[in-house]
């Protein structure tokens, strides 16, 4: 099982550029860019609350579980 990070799809949903999840939580370009490409290997429960908060969303919606074979 793996976890994968869903900020594509929320992203997607909403239109939204790494820029703009940038200005509106304050994280670095480079966290977002890791997120975003599936290359982070850890996220801090402020950086979720942060995009949470600016999503709209729960933590449940941005990080789902899924089986090693669907991760790819």
């Amino acid at each position: 099982m793996r976890i994968v990070c869903r900020l594509p799809a929320l992203m997607g949903e909403k239109r939204l550029k790494m820029s703009d999840v940038a200005r509106g939580t304050g994280l670095g370009r480079t966290t977002i860019w890791h997120l975003y490409h599936g290359k982070a290997t850890r996220i801090g429960f402020d950086v979720l609350a942060k995009l949470c908060v600016f999503l709209g969303c729960e933590p449940g919606d941005l990080l789902k579980l899924v089986p090693d074979e669907e991760a790819k």
